[in-house]
């Protein structure tokens, strides 16, 4: 036992200093820990108290009595993450499969209302074959206590789901209700039917990989937030996301120490291109911007028009929402105001200040978008923003178009303070398109149409290709040189850490679903 004890000391030694390994060592099979190994790296060591390992099932059905186990296939308990109060359950695999009944579904239950008593954040770390079969409709009623356990916690205190193997039929709800979900490449999947039942139903031939593994809903169904190569570089994920957010939604997200001083950044100079149409990185925006290598970036694969993640700027923690034009030219589309909606509304249930950073030409055009709803996609975001009490900041790089303008945290929908850089574009439309239509019979009735387009284009586009008129309305507070950004920033979030507001009292709005 000591040995063990030893091993993992190296083991999570090693993790430390490679920021992650590639590869669990090979008596790990498929590079997975045990469930109590996981637990282990997670919380800080020593610190862990195991509650209810004396619990066994109490079925004696289709053979259960002769696999009576102590725990029931799930270690729940509560410790301490760099010295924070968290509780955490991890479901063993190797105890009939990890398949939640009764007594396994009372335990996790009991620590999902303690955590809510206690106000600490709750992890679950999932690695289950989904209901025990052999107990019947008990093991739906234990999902079922967990799902509406995990609809109270919403919005109290943080909930984060780490898929460390299978999560198939019901089982996928729980981790679907919580904050973020991250999984482990090649070994964790999620889906409602596996492949077999596909097959059956739809002919189509497909492996669980392709079905439900990390990289299909990081990159296709945005489920899972964020995914790791192994499970030692996931739990180091975990850590890293709790110190971005606060124990609940009574408390401010942790600080971390800061010496202000120049606070200019000349990397921001330069950033936007004179061509309009030319793209850039967003990210660069960013980093220059927060404080050195603190963007955490939540979505990444998912939605690239849309970018989300937390920083911290002079030490605080913030919420970022960026437009990326480098992709699809930042345009906001159905998969992209839902990533931003949903990281909005966590951000402003925990207290996390909003920064937003807006470079957008409008709503992607076309059937498909239209079909699927981009109406009420859309609407999420707008929602999303318009119902945030936090501190919310805009700033406007480059093109704030139509709609797309309204629903990126406008001052009108409720920001605080809106700046732009003197590069910001701020109109209905683009200077071509607005052209055609207002100039439209001089364009026709002209000898050269062309030439009286571009003539036309130009006029516009020097009346509102600018942000003096949005600013000039009061609409955008201050035209702001882009290596001044940060230094404003910071004033702008002192001067709003004390904001109070209140929504209208009601029992809860109706969320465009």
């Amino acid at each position: 036992m000591q040995d063990k004890r030893q091993e993992l000391l190296d083991l999570r030694a090693k993790s430390k200093e490679g920021g992650g390994i590639k590869r669990i060592e090979a008596q790990h099979a498929k590079g997975k820990l045990t469930a109590r190994e996981r637990i282990f790296f997670l919380l800080d060591e020593g610190s862990f108290q195991e509650m209810g390992a004396l619990v066994q099932h109490r079925s004696n059905l289709f053979g259960l009595d002769q696999q009576k186990i102590l725990g029931d296939g799930v270690i729940t308990g509560y410790g301490t993450v760099n010295g924070r109060l968290i509780y955490v359950f991890a479901q063993d695999f190797t105890v009939l499969g990890g398949s939640l009944a009764e007594a396994h579904a009372e335990k996790i239950v009991k620590l999902m209302d303690l955590a809510m008593k206690n106000g600490a954040p709750l992890i679950g770390l999932n690695d289950s074959g989904g209901a025990r079969i052999q107990e019947g409709v008990v093991s739906l009623g234990g999902y079922s206590d967990i799902f509406y356990r995990n609809v109270q916690a919403s919005g109290v205190i943080p909930q984060l789901s780490a898929m460390m193997g299978p999560c198939a039929g019901g089982a996928v709800y729980s981790p679907a209700l919580t904050d973020f979900i991250m999984m482990v490449e090649d070994t964790s999947y999620m889906f409602v039917t596996g492949p077999n039942v596909v097959k059956t139903v739809t002919h189509e031939e497909v492996t669980a990989e392709e079905l439900g593994g990390a990289n299909t809903h990081a990159t296709k169904s945005g489920v899972t937030h964020l995914t790791y190569p192994n499970e030692i570089a996931l739990i180091e994920g975990l850590k890293k996301l709790l110190s971005y957010v606060p124990q609940n939604c009574d408390e401010d997200a942790p600080s971390l120490p800061y010496s202000g001083g120049d606070e200019t950044r000349m990397v921001l100079k330069d950033i936007v291109p004179d061509n309009a149409n030319q793209p850039y990185d967003m990210k660069e925006v960013i980093e220059g911007t927060i404080d050195d290598n603190s963007f955490f970036e939540v979505h990444k694969d998912f939605a690239e028009n849309m970018i989300v993640g937390f920083a911290r700027l002079a030490g605080k923690s913030i919420g970022i929402v960026a437009n990326q034009p480098a992709y699809l030219a930042g345009v906001l589309d159905i998969q992209a105001s839902q990533k931003g909606a949903r990281f909005v509304r966590f951000c402003d249930a925990f207290n996390i200040p909003l920064l937003v950073f807006e470079d957008v030409p409008g709503f992607l055009p076309g059937t498909d978008q239209e079909w699927n709803g981009i109406i009420t996609n859309g609407a999420k975001l707008l929602y999303a923003f318009s119902e945030a009490t936090v501190p919310r900041i805009t700033v406007i790089t480059r093109k704030a178009y139509g709609g797309a303008y309204c629903v990126m945290n406008s001052k009108q929908i409720g920001a605080d303070m809106n700046f732009a850089w003197p590069s910001a574009e701020i109109a209905v439309m683009g200077a071509k398109g607005a052209a055609e239509i207002i100039f439209k019979r001089d364009i026709q009735g002209a000898k050269d149409p062309a030439v009286e387009l571009a003539e036309k284009e130009a006029e516009y586009a020097e009346e509102f290709a600018n942000p003096y008129k949005a600013a000039s309305r009061g609409y955008i507070d201050e035209v702001i040189l882009p290596e001044e950004t940060r230094s404003l920033l910071i004033r702008a979030f002192k001067m709003l850490e004390n904001k109070a507001q209140q929504l209208p009292k009601k029992k809860h709005g109706n969320m465009p679903l």
